[in-house]
């Protein structure tokens, strides 16, 4: 049950680097975690998350956590 839980959260990394132009290995070097961490994250295959990622990611983006993260319904 608790990974059915997990794959309900959808990462929305792929549109927010989209809409601020950037790309997945500037971010990489912006928050100083590997591409292939942030890959994981983009492509919903994630299991968890640092807050200290989740907050160097936001501040690199603008954004909100919940910009971020979005709850799949269903």
């Amino acid at each position: 049950m608790p990974d059915e839980e997990a794959g309900r959260i959808h990462c929305r990394l792929d549109e927010l680097l989209a809409e601020r132009g950037l790309t997945l290995t500037r971010l990489s070097e912006l928050v100083g975690v590997s591409l292939v961490n942030l890959s994981v994250l983009k492509n919903d295959r994630a299991k968890a998350i640092r807050y200290s990622t989740l907050t160097a990611i936001c501040d690199a983006l603008d954004c909100e956590v919940g910009d971020l993260l979005v709850l799949r319904h269903g």
